[in-house]
């Protein structure tokens, strides 16, 4: 029962169905649960749709 998960491209080798529930899934753990989860990820789609969000450009960490 992690306090904190941390998801390292979870949707990069999923067809887009199965990667919308998986982030579906890794929201709501977020939201019902109070857990954090940290994703990485360069898909655009879902970086839209969280709470924060933070680039790493050129080895600097930038908040958006």
């Amino acid at each position: 029962d992690p306090d904190i998960i941390i998801a390292d491209e979870p949707t990069g080798n999923l067809d887009s169905k199965t990667g919308k529930e998986v982030f579906d899934y890794l929201r709501k753990i977020n939201k019902k649960e109070n857990k954090t989860v940290v994703i990485v990820t360069h898909d655009l789609e879902y970086i839209k749709k969280n709470d924060k969000v933070f680039k790493l450009k050129d080895g600097e960490l930038l908040k958006s």
